[in-house]
Parts: structure tokens; sequence; C-alpha cells
């Protein structure tokens, strides 16, 4: 039998540290279960939104994912733990600094299969590399982006919180639809290239 996806978010967790993608400062605080700093307002997300985020995802080994936000790396390696060796991750990060600061986390993880972009300037997401079965947003939306929409794959879907709703987004026949999960969350705003534009009804 096929583990399910709780059970292998739960064992992706397991085998990557938190801590190992915190700084020095905020290592000692790797067990709460809350938004740790990191630099510049950016947090790294709490574990237990991460772990509602990436079973909503319902990933499958050998996936193409987009995680936008990238942060510290963390959410990256989750998400090349859970597609494995023969799947791939593209990490998207908008602050220098934090950028290279994830992927020197990454390197250090061993995990060939995903990498980390600094991004573009009025470009959301990776679009170059797109479609992608799956994409992860760990910024709030005041709607879900049409640019982000266009790069999912048809039959790929997208959590990314809206709002303050967990909203999910699949593709279907080249036709976007967005339903909200339960529960309400806090996350730093998406930064956006063009305010307002190009936005998924339902979101």
């Amino acid at each position: 039998m096929e583990p399910s996806a709780c059970t292998r978010v739960t064992a992706a967790m397991r085998s990557v540290s938190r801590a190992d993608f915190l700084p020095p400062r905020q290592r000692r605080n790797t067990a709460l279960d809350q938004p740790l700093h990191l630099t510049d307002g950016q947090t790294c997300s709490q574990p237990t939104t991460v772990r509602i985020m990436l079973e909503l995802l319902a990933m499958e080994p050998g996936q193409r994912v987009l995680d936008v936000g990238s942060g510290s790396g963390w959410t990256t390696a989750l998400l090349a733990r859970l597609v494995g060796p023969t799947g791939r991750v593209d990490g998207v990060e908008l602050r220098p600094e934090l950028a290279e600061f994830g992927r020197s986390n990454l390197a250090r993880a061993g995990l060939p299969q995903a990498q980390i972009h600094l991004a573009v300037d009025g470009v959301l997401g990776w679009p170059w590399l797109a479609p992608y079965d799956r994409i992860l947003v760990s910024a709030e939306a005041r709607a879900v982006p049409r640019a982000l929409a266009e790069q999912l794959a048809d039959g790929g879907r997208m959590v990314i919180p809206v709002r303050g709703r967990m909203t999910v987004v699949t593709m279907a026949d080249g036709v976007p639809s967005a339903e909200q999960a339960p529960g309400t969350y806090r996350f730093v705003p998406l930064i956006e290239p063009e305010p307002g534009a190009g936005q998924v009804d339902g979101g």
C-alpha cells in the first residue's frame, strides 16, 4: 500500500531539521511551533502551518514543484524530499541575502534536485521552467495571482494564503479554480509586480 500524503509529509519533516535552516541566533527556538524571524521582516513559517500546506499540496514523487518565497530554504528542502531524486524543485526568493542563505542551507542538505533562484524584477514565480505540477506560496496575496496560476500544469495544484485563508487552486483543461481550506493564517505579504493585475476568480 502506498503511504498517505500525511505519512509522507511526517517523514519529510522528520528528515529535514528546521534548525539547519535558521540563523544561529534562532536555532535555540527551532522546536517552537511559531514563525521565526530571519531577516528584513521575513520569517521561517510555523511548522504546523507548513505541514498543513504540504498536506494540501498532495505531492507525488517525480513531480516538478515551484516554491515561491523560499526564504531560508527549509520549505524547498521539504518539497525536495517529497518529490524525491526524480523530481525537481525551483525555489524563488526576492531578497538576495536570503536567497544566498537558502542556497547555502540547501547545499548542506545534499538535495541536488532542488535549487533557489533570485527573483527577477517584474516577474512572479519562475515561468521559464513552467509548467509545474505543484506550487507552494509562503506569502499572503490579495487574490490568487493569474501569473502563478498560469505556471500550473494541467491537473496541477497550488496552495497559497489569500486574505488570511489557505486557498487551493487546481488547474483543469487550462481553467484554474480556487477553493478555501478551513482555518485562518497570517503570512508576510506577497510582493506582486503589478498590484491588482491578473487575478483568478474565486480567490
